[in-house]
């Protein structure tokens, strides 16, 4: 019996959800911050070990007011503002310190003190020898099956009433899945929906708050294991004819329906808040796993998508000099955001499908559903490598959190807080290196057409 199976068998999937007033606020992230005092207070500054707020005692940080941010007139969205619509008061770490609760270290630090700088190195999958892709199956089946101790999901029936509002237990990969979905759920202006926004996408946040995802994942996986070298791999798709990863060995191989092998590692995931994907509710189902989609996948059989994106069309991308260009949405032109993103072909000026989108089409099954993404695995590869263009673009480009343009895109301006992070990264903070995160990318040197370079 492999470990993976043996987890399947010992591990019970169980998701509980939770009871709790909502009388004053419609939804909130951190476990510790959703109880009925948080929601009288409007406060989300835990206790730390010294049992004072956000480890004042100890100068880790301060509990924050946001009251003195200018409201956004017109809106009742509950992301928007983030997190000024659910709390006027949060922690403000100092230092290395972060976390909801001030609790944890910057991004690349680790101790008691978070004074220990250390960087991982994130490598293409495929580099991994099979002890190294053992245990990263092994710790994204643990991250799949273990629920989190710090962090729950948002359950509605009805975006418009909060009496349908309940916090569901979710697993620690889920709650990742999750937050994608969340965050993509459209913006609600007036009671009226517009499926054209969502904070993630179809604007300048798009590489950024994909970048803060997968650095989320990737501590909370290093919390939840103690390896404090895990680093998420990366999928290099450029120039391939097929997606060579989906076999048995990697990311599982599926039939002409597109259901995994049984035989794979990822047969028996299921994609939380799939199968009711209506604007007006968020994951209705989060605690209805019998209910929940098994993954699906179908590379390379949509007529829209037959080929994964070229290494010319990487390299023309990371020509274009502008991060992003007015009116900073997909219809952008000359705009390396929106030919990363994948609605911008790389030659700047034709409006098509590319890249990031491209490889999402290709893909098909749960991937090309992209609100609810997330759920496969072979999203956190492909986001990896868009990462990794994204970091090339910056170091070539000098990229830096003056890069990011003021536009009025709702929750994608430079100081807008990221949804639905604690605490609060800015939008624009998110363009720096990735050394300055912790991390960086090994260049893979697989096969490819004579004189093309590896991402560096």
């Amino acid at each position: 019996m492999t470990g993976i199976q043996h987890l399947q068998k010992v591990v019970v999937g169980i998701i509980i959800f939770l009871t709790i007033c909502l009388c004053c606020v419609e939804s909130q992230f951190p476990r510790v911050c959703t109880t009925e005092a948080s929601f009288r207070t409007k406060s989300c500054c835990p206790l730390w070990k010294d049992k004072s707020p956000c480890g004042s005692l100890s100068g880790r940080g301060r509990c924050r007011s946001w009251i003195t941010k200018q409201k956004i007139p017109q809106h009742d969205d509950d992301r928007l503002d983030w997190p000024r619509h659910y709390y006027d008061y949060t922690c403000e770490c100092y230092g290395n310190y972060s976390g909801f609760d001030c609790g944890d270290c910057k991004f690349g630090y680790h101790g008691e003190k978070c004074d220990r700088k250390k960087m991982i190195i994130r490598r293409e999958i495929r580099e991994l020898s099979v002890v190294e892709q053992k245990r990263l199956f092994s710790y994204l089946a643990l991250a799949k099956t273990t629920k989190s101790q710090d962090f729950v999901v948002l359950s509605t029936g009805d975006r418009h009433h909060r009496e349908t509002y309940r916090f569901v237990d979710a697993s620690l990969y889920d709650v990742f899945a999750w937050m994608h979905y969340y965050s993509m759920k459209p913006v609600m202006i007036n009671s009226t929906f517009d499926p054209n926004k969502n904070y993630a996408h179809q604007g300048p946040a798009f590489p950024g708050w994909h970048r803060l995802g997968l650095l989320f994942l990737e501590r909370q996986m290093q919390l939840m294991t103690g390896d404090e070298d895990f680093a998420i791999p990366y999928y290099d798709w450029r120039g391939e004819k097929n997606c060579s990863i989906c076999t048995d060995e990697l990311m599982g191989s599926n039939d002409a329906q597109g259901v995994l092998n049984p035989y794979s590692h990822f047969s028996f995931w299921k994609a939380i808040c799939s199968g009711f994907n209506f604007p007006d509710e968020y994951c209705p189902l989060a605690d209805a796993e019998y209910k929940m989609e098994r993954l699906h996948r179908r590379p390379g059989t949509t007529p829209y998508a037959p080929n994964l994106p070229t290494f010319e069309d990487v390299e023309n991308a990371l020509k274009l000099k502008d991060f992003d260009t007015p009116p900073f949405n997909e219809t952008s032109l000359r705009s390396f955001r929106n030919s990363l993103e994948g609605f911008l072909a790389p030659d700047g000026i034709t409006l098509k499908r590319s890249l990031h989108n491209l490889v999402h089409i290709y893909l098909g099954g749960t991937m090309s559903q992209i609100p609810i993404s997330g759920n496969d695995p072979i999203f956190i590869l492909h986001h990896g490598f868009i990462d990794k263009i994204f970091d090339t673009w910056i170091s070539r480009h000098n990229g830096s959190p003056e890069t990011y343009p003021e536009n009025n895109e709702l929750g994608q301006g430079p100081d807008d807080c990221c949804t639905p992070y604690f605490p609060c990264y800015k939008n624009k903070d998110l363009i720096r290196k990735s050394t300055e995160f912790g991390y960086e990318y090994s260049p893979f040197h697989q096969k490819r057409p004579l004189g093309w370079k590896s991402l560096q």
